[in-house]
């Protein structure tokens, strides 16, 4: 089982669906602590599985308590195409909550709700609000401007979102977005990729690993739990090293009771 989640924490960025194979793999053989939900839920929500994300989320949530997890619930059924029950999720947010981060990931999903539901008006009005009493720290201020640009440059304003991906990008200090790539598109700029070297080397890396258990087809790990199991094994020698709140008043913070627009 330990071996199934480490190998899902490490091909979570890289191989989504292979690391919800092995936390898949785990849950069924631990199914009842916490660390192998979790892994479950994280492994679904990134690798597209938004069904199973939901169910174990929401498992989670009734053993764990809290309103950590109602924006990432709310995005599930959002994916699953249903905004209203995902609204009603936003809704059970405690206003009181202190947890400024909590917030924004709120507002941001309801952003992202109102867009799909045709109010884009309304999603620009719930960001630019949130941006203009300029809460939470720097990360989440630079998620909030990235995702008003997003939705600016949809709307057909390339020179508005431009101002707010060169904005978030001077508050993005971990370099977690991709604005610079957005803000070259928008300039008709194709950026070197200087990756690609390094992803052939992985990629030869992690072909060399498969053949220890995927000689021919693929075997999904329902039927064969040895497969998995050689390839949490590979994964250790293959994958690299591991990597490595403000408070507010709830009433600073509008419409977070109700949604990375990005996903």
């Amino acid at each position: 089982m330990a071996a199934h989640i480490w190998a899902a924490g490490q091909l979570i960025d890289t191989d989504p669906a292979l690391a919800f194979r092995h936390a898949e793999a785990a849950r069924r053989r631990a199914a009842r602590l916490p660390i192998v939900r979790e892994a479950a839920a994280e492994t679904a929500y990134v690798a597209g599985e938004y069904a199973v994300a939901l169910r174990e989320f929401r498992a989670i949530r009734r053993m764990a308590g809290g309103d950590e997890l109602i924006p990432l619930i709310a995005d599930c059924e959002r994916a699953l195409g249903r905004h209203r029950d995902a609204l009603e999720v936003l809704e059970e947010l405690n206003p009181k909550n202190p947890d400024v981060n909590l917030h924004i990931e709120c507002l941001l999903v309801e952003a992202g709700i109102r867009d799909d539901l045709g109010q884009r008006d309304e999603a620009l009005r719930l960001l630019k609000a949130a941006i203009s009493r300029r809460i939470g720290p720097p990360q989440a201020q630079a998620r909030l401007h990235y995702a008003l640009a997003n939705l600016l440059e949809e709307s057909g304003d390339a020179e508005g979102a431009r101002t707010w991906f060169s904005s978030a990008a001077e508050s993005d200090r971990y370099g977690d977005l991709d604005t610079a790539e957005r803000l070259a598109a928008i300039d008709g700029i194709t950026l070197p990729d200087f990756a690609e070297d390094d992803e052939d080397d992985e990629d030869l890396d992690a072909a060399e690993a498969d053949e220890a258990v995927d000689a021919g087809e693929e075997t999904p790990v329902e039927e064969d739990e040895e497969a998995v199991m050689a390839e949490a094994e590979s994964a250790g020698e293959a994958q690299a090293e591991p990597q490595e709140s403000s408070e507010i008043p709830a009433d600073n913070l509008e419409g977070t009771t109700t949604e990375e627009t990005e996903r």
